[in-house]
């Protein structure tokens, strides 16, 4: 029997982002899966709209997937999102499964995202550690998207167990609480700064509302008298959390 695995990101419109941060982790999918047919799917209708009428490249959403999976007799089919947090991007993943789902004679499972259970949380700072070398006089700020679905909660509940570990990184969201007004104060003792994106993708908000040259983070923090330095590498391009992904699909499949 046919068996199939989606892997369902927010996406860009960025060809090299979506190399390095996206096909990445495709690819380490396919590797870890070879008996399975891997297909793309993006959740962002905006992104998928610019591929389309830009680079005449067609993306599918979640449910297109789906359902060209099941119009080929795929009857397995594992859905993997690639999101930080459970909130309304996962939510549009969730309700195409559940619809496909309908179907009795398919079977289809989705996994969680970066963030959900307790033990994710230690997961993924032990993925991105070796990002965030110790040094005297600097702290690290973690760019997150934040949101106002409930599962913005999930950036507080990071930023916790950071703080059981050391007190030098912080979490800063672009849209929703904890925001830069808020960490800034924090940030006071320290000379150097050292951005990176909490983010799948070093997309749009990485180069411009965090690394860029005007009204972004590295220009506020600048005019602080900080030292800023900026990582421009999405979560996607970490082996460990290709690993993560690699994992969640497995606790699917068992």
């Amino acid at each position: 029997m046919k068996k199939g695995i989606v892997v369902a990101s927010f996406g860009t419109s960025f060809p090299d982002v979506r190399k390095r941060c996206i096909e990445s982790i495709e690819d380490a999918i396919v590797k870890a899966y070879p008996d399975f047919e891997v297909r793309r799917a993006f959740t962002s209708n905006m992104i998928i709209k610019k591929l389309k009428d830009r680079d005449n490249l067609n993306i599918d959403t979640p449910i297109q997937a789906l359902k060209k999976m099941v119009d080929e007799g795929i009857k397995e089919i594992h859905v993997q999102p690639l999101h930080v947090i459970p909130g309304f991007e996962y939510e549009k993943v969730h309700k195409a499964v559940k619809t496909i789902n309908h179907r009795r004679d398919v079977h289809v499972t989705i996994g969680m995202p970066l963030l959900s259970k307790e033990e994710h949380y230690d997961q993924v700072i032990d993925a991105i550690a070796p990002k965030l070398s110790k040094e005297d006089e600097r702290a690290f700020v973690l760019m997150g998207h934040g949101t106002e679905h409930h599962a913005n909660a999930c950036y507080s509940m990071l930023q916790a167990k950071l703080n059981d570990r050391r007190d030098d990184v912080f979490i800063s969201n672009v849209e929703g609480y904890p925001e830069l007004d808020h960490v800034m104060p924090k940030l006071e003792k320290y000379k150097h700064v050292t951005l990176m994106p909490l983010m799948i993708v070093a997309g749009d908000h990485a180069m411009n509302d965090m690394a860029g040259d005007e009204d972004s983070y590295k220009v506020d923090l600048s005019d602080q008298g900080k030292e800023v330095a900026c990582i421009l590498e999405g979560l996607g391009e970490i082996k460990a959390i290709h690993e993560i992904f690699i994992n969640r699909i497995k606790e699917c499949i068992e």
